[in-house]
């Protein structure tokens, strides 16, 4: 490829580039102090400049503070019937079901999974937004979803879109143990670059000040720093403990995830 960037989300996919021989390592003091250590490789093939946290958001009205604190309470039978979340082909929930994998073995990953399975509400079907909008329509009680799909819709032209938004909370899981499960969007530059000081450039852009605080105040992205003070509607939500401890071996437990879907039936 001509390209001088892999510009992508998902940690994973930047693992099995850097695997397969498709980046080349950066040095830069710039990029390095821009995010925590365990958020981006090792040897400097890729970086990210933005967070994304996925995260459980209930109904304001129906469900208590507290009741619910972790990802492994939404297999409990208690919210049989109360639970959404999209397909298993969601490069999101493929991520977050390899975070549980590494975190807690693939035998119980897959006592989380079929728990979870039998708590939908209905056949996972739409994207995040459908399932905030669901969860405020009153179908299900909380859902599983990225936190800048809320910001979206709190900050939507569409008044029915900031009503849908407003009627749930977030919450940060497992922030007792290991934290919320985050992923990336990241850059790295292609092994045959021919523009390298340009790519490394444009990489170092992304993480400056000025256009930190422009995606967070648009896609709702969070900042790679942490900094929620960039954004009010980050700033609203406050901070978390992020899980830094299973993002480094996505990869090698994103095929076991993949399995683990099609064993418990989540479609």
């Amino acid at each position: 490829s001509p390209a001088d960037l892999l510009v992508t989300v998902d940690a994973g996919r930047l693992q099995r580039a850097k695997a397969e021989g498709l980046l080349q390592p950066v040095e830069s003091e710039i990029l390095k102090n821009s995010s925590p250590a365990e958020l981006r490789d090792a040897d400097g093939h890729w970086y990210p400049y933005t967070l994304r946290a996925r995260v459980i958001l209930a109904a304001k009205d129906r469900v208590k503070a507290g009741e619910i604190k972790t990802y492994e309470d939404l297999a409990k039978p208690e919210w049989r019937g109360r639970l959404l979340a999209r397909s298993s082909t969601s490069s999101y929930n493929q991520s977050l079901l390899a975070s549980v994998v590494t975190a807690k073995g693939k035998d119980e990953a897959a006592k989380w999974a079929k728990g979870v399975v039998s708590n939908f509400a209905r056949p996972p079907q739409g994207g995040d937004r459908d399932q905030i909008k669901a969860v405020a329509s009153g179908l299900a009680d909380v859902c599983i979803s990225n936190t800048y799909y809320l910001g979206l819709l709190l900050n939507s032209k569409d008044e029915a879109d900031r009503k849908a938004g407003e009627a749930v909370t977030v919450i940060f899981p497992n922030q007792d143990d290991r934290g919320v499960h985050c992923n990336v969007s990241a850059a790295g530059v292609t092994k045959h670059a021919k523009n390298v000081p340009q790519a490394k450039a444009y990489m170092e852009f992304l993480v400056s000040p000025e256009v930190q605080k422009m995606i967070a105040n648009s896609t709702y992205e969070h900042p790679v720093n942490g900094d929620v003070t960039l954004s009010p509607t980050h700033e609203s939500w406050g901070k978390f403990k992020i899980d830094t401890e299973t993002l480094p071996k996505m990869s090698e437990s994103q095929p076991e995830a993949t399995r683990i879907f099609d064993q418990a039936g989540w479609k």
